[in-house]
């Protein structure tokens, strides 16, 4: 039975039926590698400060990704649920992202 359960379809809104899914997911991915904070993330991905923290409180609101810490050192990690399923998350990213990752010179959006 391949039906879509409850995180399947989370995770194609955020991340294939929003503006935001390619940043939110380039986020998923750095996060996976590594736990990392708002700034790092920044830095990392060419991304600016506040843009990140957005789609990290996305995320967190969403139960995607979780956090340690306070402030300007707040830590980023994927959520267990994530972790466990990120099976799901890789699913759809290679249904999308390669579309999604030839998006650095598009003129309009």
């Amino acid at each position: 039975m391949n039906q879509m359960g409850p995180l399947k379809r989370l995770l194609w809104w955020l991340i294939g039926g929003t503006r935001g899914g390619e940043s939110r997911a380039r986020i998923i991915l750095s996060i996976k590698e590594m736990p990392r904070n708002a700034n790092q993330l920044s830095e990392l991905l060419n991304m600016d400060y506040k843009t990140v923290r957005h789609h990290l409180d996305v995320l967190g609101k969403n139960g995607l990704v979780t956090s340690m810490g306070e402030g300007y050192a707040m830590t980023y990690f994927l959520s267990n649920e994530m972790e466990s399923n990120f099976s799901i998350f890789e699913e759809i990213w290679d249904r999308i992202g390669k579309k999604e990752n030839n998006l650095s010179g598009r003129g309009n959006s």
